[in-house]
């Protein structure tokens, strides 16, 4: 292997090889393998447990995973390539997120000559290993760093005394085989140097360097950084010169670190970093099968895995999945059922430490005590570790004396294995009546911020099963906190369903979870949760906990997912529980990531699911695919997707579905589906196996060239389409006059038809009428809004509706209008109780808009007599935005005093009435059966409000009054106010 920088036949060759030799055996962390810390490093290299780990990439590079919104999964190429970026390196992840591990594998292939074959030397340098030098000042030895690393002692040597050393003294100390001479020879070339710096933020006491090389800023309680390495300094000052550069200018730092906000920026502008985040879902089954080696095996304890624990963070880190392993293995080999919660692993892995180094009962109640008091002093004060002197108050042993404690603590600096650890076991301590500083609000209270875990282990040790395993090694807990923590967990709960905060929803779901009380997360919800609240953006786990109570009730009448950015593969595969139980699935204006479709559609195979709301979902034709081919076979009965990005593409998918499903409505309003997209959709409106009722297709750039199409799917025989939906269309005459073809065959099934906005004429209005008259048919709503159909067009289709009506009609309206002149009609139910024969079928529709139609007083006069007509079915009526005035309006009022008149809503928005006419409207209101009125945007001021508020009162139908928009002051809003059925 040739040396880098052309060392060979240098005198420096020799102590590259040297040190390459001997960081080929170099253990970066030598402590022994724990069942809650995992393997050391190098132990994981030697035994082939080593997998790669995820990464975020590099958040401050140009490249090497920066940017690209791609996930690189070897934390160790990930590094390698942002070391050839950045002199100064930040690796920064959670503890057990298999930092030092990976930082051991670049070492191991630098020795054998793989990676970073740029640098001769590599220097590890352990500082949680090293002691608390670091932000102690001058000395290096707090009252609190006395005898906690191997520079406790001999820091004098070749120094100062005073508990300094130079950078190269410590290096030869670290590493043997260089002497302080040959250090000489190495520091001549620092930028062939890496400085791996592993635990930067393992001393409490540590804080992070200066920003500003060039304006550097001491460390608070450290000395200035060093610019000599030769030169005796605390530990704090040389690690603070490697990093801004005043120390071996060009060399590089590589460091790890959890990842604090306080430790950004790690040094000048030019540092990057790169976000270590443990193992993904295939590392984790990669992980497994290496303990289990019986593929069957493995893969049942991972599916198990994945099912109960998967949602969790810690699952990811690699230290966790060797507990949670060993804790598998032995429940296996015993026989056990395998745990289904956080709080049930660390129960057995607690007991099973006890067990593994045969403490009794007694000796391991007092162990569990201490621990526990030394749980709440770091928990709670946020240190994180305790000093020597503070273990001891707690009654237990120096962790170096005992193999149990060891399990549980790092014996040089005194801290927990992991901060989950501490949690687990402040919480035992709680339940074991071991804590005396309050009762649970003031624990929970003194938490709050500093363990975000406790709140769940305290819920999950209220089950008597998961605290099983501790209280066959230590004896029973105190009952009564048991009792009392689950008193306080329903009340929370019925407390916070109560409430319309997402997260005091999901706080109480995760607790409820992690209790695994079926009935009792039922009686906490009620019958009356707002389980219909939007649940949009769910993590991971809070995705298990949703599931997890919907799979508890039953049933769901909507799962609220709405404004969920990048539904993922995993947050899908999590809500399936929660999918299958749904009656609806709202995913407007949200985003799915292409695997996400799958777990959504098995929910909606499998489940009860009758509506999925898709509405502003940018899902285009690829999504449209994924989407459809789970929808067969489904019950499934009401698709929305506009505004989609959809185009003709989908709807060949979409074609195949309504075949194949029972989807009875599909709206498609705003996608680019075009002539060719709605040709494909009728061919399977034709078939007898399609269900679809209703299809809303506004603004989908169709033209008349594909309603002869959709005519001839009409006409079939086979179609069930009872409302189409094709505003905003660029259909014209000609496109009306094929859906007209349909409306005259005895076939057709349609009832509602909505053509607004689709620039037709009066010309249309002709065909329009003479389908509706010689068919008979009568549809129940027909929507011709925002069309220059003018006087002459409209006032044709009215006298249609007329001659429609039963010829008796027509000769009892002309007796009784000769009769009583006054009254134009006699009540329909007279006539009806005279003339059965005269119950017959007309053409009028229930519900007709024609708002800005470019209509006059001649077609409100034809309204009025349509309306005054006995048998006409005509309910709702819509003619706003049509500048009749008073004089066009007196017609609508004398009609609605017809006893004959049987609409319910009317609206006559922006026609220019004025106060002129209230009196004829309020008289005519009070005699009608009207129950809704909409005059907004008129001309209407102060001076009739109380006329108004009185007829809105005093009718006994009108449930609504739309004054919104009218000639108001605010003089008025409280008289209005005063009436509950009016907006203003």
């Amino acid at each position: 292997m040739s040396a880098p920088w052309d060392l060979v036949g240098t005198p420096l060759h020799r102590l590259h090889t040297l040190h390459r030799d001997a960081m080929a055996a170099y253990s970066l962390d030598p402590r022994p393998d724990s069942l809650f810390g995992g393997q050391c490093p190098r132990e994981v290299l030697r035994s082939g447990r080593y997998v790669a780990l995820d990464t975020g990439g590099g958040e401050d590079l140009d490249g090497a995973g920066a940017g690209d919104g791609e996930r690189l999964q070897d934390a160790v190429t990930v590094v390698t390539a942002a070391l050839a970026q950045s002199r100064v390196l930040r690796v920064a992840g959670p503890a057990g997120a298999g930092k030092s591990t990976a930082v051991q594998k670049l070492l191991a292939d630098w020795a054998s000559g793989v990676r970073l074959t740029r640098f001769a030397f590599l220097f590890p340098l352990p500082l949680g290993e090293l002691g608390s030098g670091m932000g102690q000042g001058g000395s290096g030895m707090g009252e609190r760093g006395s005898g906690k690393g191997e520079l406790g002692s001999g820091m004098g040597q070749g120094g100062s005394g005073t508990g300094e050393r130079s950078l190269a003294d410590l290096l030869s100390q670290q590493h043997p085989h260089l002497s302080s001479t040959s250090m000489d020879l190495v520091f001549q070339k620092p930028q062939a140097l890496l400085f791996v710096l592993d635990g930067l933020d393992q001393d409490q006491d540590q804080a992070p360097p200066c920003s500003d090389p060039n304006q550097p800023t001491p460390l608070p309680g450290a000395a200035p950084p060093c610019s000599d390495p030769n030169q005796p300094a605390p530990l704090s000052a040389l690690v603070s010169g490697l990093l801004r550069g005043t120390l071996l200018l060009g060399a590089s730092v590589l460091v790890t670190c959890r990842p604090p906000a306080s430790l950004e920026p790690l040094s000048e502008s030019e540092g990057g970093r790169v976000e270590v985040q443990g193992l993904s879902q295939e590392g984790r089954g990669a992980y497994l099968r290496l303990f289990f080696p019986d593929p069957r095996e493995a893969a049942q304890v991972l599916e198990h895995m994945e099912e109960t624990l998967g949602f969790c963070s810690l699952a990811r880190l690699p230290g966790f999945c060797w507990t949670l392993c060993s804790v598998y293995r032995e429940a296996r080999a015993a026989g056990r059922a395998l745990p289904k919660t956080l709080t049930h692993v660390f129960a057995q892995a607690t007991a099973s430490l006890f067990q593994r180094h045969a403490v009794g009962a007694e000796p391991a109640a007092a162990l569990l005590t201490g621990l526990g008091k030394m749980a709440a002093g770091a928990v709670l004060s946020g240190a994180g570790s305790c000093s020597r002197e503070e273990v001891a108050a707690f009654g237990l042993p120096p962790p170096q004396a005992s193999a149990p404690l060891r399990d549980f603590l790092r014996p040089r600096s005194c801290s927990f294995l992991s901060p989950e650890l501490a949690q687990f076991l402040l919480a035992v301590a709680y339940h074991r009546g071991c804590w005396d500083r309050g009762g649970l609000p003031d624990l929970l209270e003194l938490a709050a911020g500093k363990a975000d875990l406790l709140e769940l282990f305290l819920a999950g040790l209220c089950d008597p099963s998961q605290r099983a395993p501790l209280e066959g090694a230590v004896g029973k807990f105190d009952s009564d906190r048991a009792l009392e923590l689950t008193a306080w967990l329903k009340e929370m709960t019925q407390e916070a369903v109560q409430s319309y905060h997402k997260e005091r929803h999901l706080r109480a779901f995760r607790l409820l979870q992690q209790r695994q009380d079926a009935a009792l997360a039922v009686a906490a919800v009620g019958p009356s949760a707002r389980l219909g609240l939007s649940y949009g953006g769910l993590s991971v786990q809070d995705s298990a906990a949703l599931s997890y109570m919907a799979t508890c009730c039953g049933e769901l009448e909507q799962l609220n997912l709405y404004c969920t950015k990048n539904l993922s593969e995993e947050v899908a595969r999590r809500l399936l529980p929660a999918i299958i139980v749904a009656k609806k699935i709202i995913l407007t204006q949200s985003t799915l990531c292409p695997g996400s479709y799958a777990p959504l559609t098995a929910g909606i195979q499998r489940g009860a699911v009758r509506e999925l709301d898709l509405s502003y979902c940018p899902m285009g034709d690829r999504g449209a695919q994924s989407l459809c081919a789970g929808l067969v076979g489904s019950a499934l009965q009401i698709l929305r997707v506009p505004c989609c990005r959809l185009t003709e593409v989908s709807c060949g998918y979409l074609a195949s579905a309504l075949c194949s499903s029972q989807l009875h409505l599909l709206d498609l309003r705003g996608n680019d589906i075009k002539d060719a997209g709605l040709v494909q959709l009728s061919q399977s409106l034709r078939s007898p196996q399609c269900q679809l009722q209703e299809l809303g297709l506004q603004m989908c750039k169709l033209t008349g060239v594909s309603m002869e199409a959709l005519s001839s799917a009409l006409c079939s025989g086979s179609s069930v389409l009872r409302s189409v939906d094709l505003r905003n269309n660029d259909l014209k005459d000609h496109g009306l006059a094929c859906l007209c073809t349909a409306l005259r065959d005895p076939h057709c099934p349609l009832q509602a038809l909505c053509v607004m906005d689709c620039d037709l004429t009066d010309a249309c209005c002709a065909d329009l009428a003479d389908s509706l008259q010689t068919a008979g048919r009568a549809l129940t709503e027909l929507d011709l809004s925002v069309n220059e159909l003018g006087d002459a067009g409209v006032m044709q289709l009215i006298r249609t509706f007329r001659a429609g009506l039963p010829q008796k009609y027509q000769e009892h309206r002309a007796q009784n209008s000769r009769l009583h002149p006054k009254e134009t009609q006699v009540p329909e139910r007279v006539i009806q109780s005279n003339h059965t024969e005269l119950r017959t079928a007309d053409c009028t529709p229930k519900k007709l808009r024609l708002t800005r139609c470019e209509l006059g007083g001649q077609t409100f006069r034809e309204l009025a007599a349509l309306l005054r007509t006995p048998g006409s079915r005509l309910k709702e009526l819509e003619v706003g935005l049509n500048q009749v005035g008073d004089a066009g309006a007196t017609h609508l009022w004398g009609a609605l005093r017809d006893p004959a008149c049987t609409l319910q809503h009317l609206d006559v928005e922006m026609v220019d009435l004025t106060d002129g006419c209230v009196a004829e409207l309020c008289a005519a209101v009070r005699s009608s059966g009207l129950k809704s009125l909409v005059l907004k945007n008129n001309q209407l001021t102060d001076d009739v409000v109380p006329a108004l508020v009185a007829m809105a009162k005093d009718s006994r139908t009108l449930r609504e009054l739309n004054l919104q928009y009218n000639d108001f002051s605010e003089d008025v809003f409280e008289l209005m106010d005063a009436c509950g059925k009016i907006r203003y």
